[in-house]
Order: C-alpha cells, then sequence, then structure tokens
C-alpha cells in the first residue's frame, strides 16, 4: 500500500482488488515498466482476438486503482475493444512513494502506450485519470480518441477549492512547496487546460452538474480551450462520483464509434 502527497498531506491509496477478474474473464496480469524505473501493476482484458476494434485504456482516480475498471473493461471488451487498466504510480501495488497528478503519471502512460499493437488507442480517464489522459493526449498522436469523466483544469485551482475553509494562503503556499519538493515536480505545470490546444484527438468530457469536489468550470475551461472535434456533457444532477449512467454511456459509444470511423481525405 502506498501512499500520495496532498498538499503536504498524506493519503493512504486503497489496495487492489482483492480478486483477480482473470478468474472470471478474458484478462492477463501485467507489469508496465513506467517513467523513471517505476513498476505499474496491471490487468490486460484481451477480449475476442477475431474481432479486436482498438484498445482503451482506463485510467482511474486518486485514491482509487484498477479495481474500479472491471465494469468499464466488459462494457468495452463487449464491443470488441482489448482494455488496459493499472494502478498508478503510488496507487495499489505500482511502485512510487509520491503522486503527482499528471506531472510523471504522463511518462507512465506513454510506456503503457508503448507496448500496445491494437490500433485505434482511446484513453478513458476519470478525475485523475481524466486530467492525466488529457495531459498525454496533448503530446502523443497514436492516441485516437480521449473520454475525460470528471477532469480539473489545473492542479493549483483544484487543490485551493478542497482545501478546508480555515487554510490561509500562507498555509496553501507551504503545502505545495512541500508537495512540490517531495513530488520533486512543479504544481503549476498540472495544467489540462493549458495544454488542451494542442490535442488533436476527438475529445469528449463528462461532467456532473453538482460536482461539488471538482466543479464542472473545470470542464468548461479545458473545453473552450479544445479544438474540434470535441462535446462536452454535463449530467444534470450528478456530483464527482457515479457520473455515467445508461444514458451517458450511450453518448459515449457514439462518439468513440464516430471518432474511430474512417475519415473521408
Amino acid at each position: 500500500m502506498h501512499a500520495a502527497v496532498v498538499g503536504g498531506e498524506r493519503v493512504v491509496a486503497s489496495a487492489a482488488a482483492a480478486h483477480d477478474p482473470a478468474a472470471e474473464r478474458p484478462a492477463d496480469a501485467v507489469e508496465f515498466d513506467g517513467d523513471g524505473g517505476v513498476k505499474l501493476k496491471g490487468w490486460w482484458f484481451r477480449g475476442n482476438a477475431d474481432a479486436r476494434r482498438g484498445t482503451v485504456v482506463y485510467l482511474h482516480g486518486v485514491a482509487d486503482n484498477r479495481g474500479s475498471s472491471v465494469g468499464v473493461a466488459d462494457h468495452f471488451v463487449a464491443r470488441g475493444f482489448e482494455v488496459i487498466a493499472f494502478d498508478s504510480r503510488a496507487h495499489g501495488e505500482s511502485g512510487g512513494d509520491v503522486c503527482t497528478y499528471g506531472f510523471y503519471e504522463k511518462g507512465d502512460l506513454r510506456r503503457v502506450l508503448d507496448r500496445i499493437a491494437t490500433k485505434p488507442i482511446v484513453l478513458m480517464g476519470v478525475s485523475m485519470g481524466a486530467a492525466i489522459a488529457l495531459q498525454e493526449a496533448a503530446d502523443d498522436r497514436r492516441v485516437g480518441a480521449v473520454v475525460a469523466v470528471s477532469p480539473y483544469s489545473d492542479l493549483r485551482t483544484a487543490a485551493r477549492e478542497r482545501a478546508p475553509w480555515f487554510a490561509s494562503e500562507g498555509n496553501l503556499a507551504e503545502a505545495f512547496r512541500i508537495a512540490e519538493a517531495q513530488g520533486n515536480f512543479r504544481v503549476d505545470d498540472v495544467a489540462p487546460m493549458a495544454v488542451a490546444a494542442r490535442i488533436t484527438a476527438p475529445t469528449l468530457i463528462v461532467h456532473g452538474e453538482r460536482d461539488d469536489e471538482t466543479p464542472a468550470v473545470h470542464s468548461q475551461r479545458i473545453f473552450a480551450a479544445l479544438r474540434e472535434p470535441k462535446r462536452l456533457i454535463i449530467v444534470a444532477g450528478a456530483g464527482h462520483n457515479h457520473v455515467l449512467g445508461a444514458k451517458e454511456w450511450h453518448e459515449i459509444d457514439g462518439w468513440i464509434d464516430a471518432a474511430l470511423a474512417p475519415r473521408a481525405p
């Protein structure tokens, strides 16, 4: 079990799912070499070898792990995709002592993509995972489409909004300083909004209207910076978690089908 540094505090990331989905699904337990030699534990859901449409890489949120991918994997494998899910650094069974919210994680993701032969590649991330997917897609043309659920526009704003009401500017500045020192990264460099204009892959963003952890304005900022093709879905009445219902999954499927369809020259 690992811990992640968040504004100077230690937040324990839960362990990976206790059961191995390979017992019930066509999945392989795999290990990826992340950035800087960090070992990443994951699952690779292979699906039907005769009808593979591409590969979906699922990225979980902070204090979560690859265990949350099982339902997502079932959904996409049934639609002809391979699915990869792995514990982010400093989460679950993966190595690394500090979570950097995308600064090093996008490099980890890039190394995972190096292993993928079945293309096109779709990145689907939730919260922190969505922010990581967006940051990697900005500089990796292998990404064929992005589905970002509840992303933050930039880490500094997200951390300020989640800070206790009694935290002063001095407290926040010190928390950021400690996080940067322990994680060896720059908070201001973790900003999906700042790199969104470089994303060429079709991008779908989904956010809960009543998200009080990461308000929907974060997704609206990212969406404004994105180039076409893009789409933003604000889910009425939804909070930060449980954003995706049957209607949203239908929209996601249609978006991916259109994004991966051959384009006229």
